[in-house]
């Protein structure tokens, strides 16, 4: 059975980059692009894992989002895209306790990511 995606991304670049990406690699993609769309997306249906982007709406809107998809399906990967550092300097990590559990994701990566790279690291979360 093919593994389904979620993609949340506000930037149609990078939502139909990465959805190309993660088609390539031979899983389904749902995607959304805004932090309200995802919210509709995930009453409804249960991916295998998320990718979501930091600042939608707002500066955090992938944090929100994250943590109300974790209350819900703890058990589903989820990954952080961002180009946050690029565009503000501001720089967050999964490295700390605190972090991890505020952040609610499984993985931060910076946006620019190379193909290959993302594939790892959704198998890996995936345990493929």
């Amino acid at each position: 059975m093919t593994k389904k995606v979620l993609i949340v991304d506000d930037d149609p670049d990078s939502l139909s980059l990465l959805k190309f990406h993660v088609e390539g690699f031979g899983f389904e993609t749902i995607t959304a692009e805004s932090q309200k769309e995802g919210e509709e997306i995930i009453q409804n249906m249960k991916p295998d894992l998320a990718i979501f982007d930091l600042m939608m709406e707002n500066k955090d809107s992938g944090f929100i989002l994250s943590y109300k998809f974790k209350k819900k399906y703890p058990d589903v990967p989820v990954i952080i895209a961002t180009a946050v550092t690029t565009e503000t300097g501001m720089i967050f990590g999964l490295d700390t306790e605190e972090e991890k559990n505020w952040i609610k994701a499984d993985l931060y990566l910076e946006k620019g990511i190379r193909p290959d790279q993302l594939h790892r690291e959704i198998n890996k979360l995936l345990q493929l």
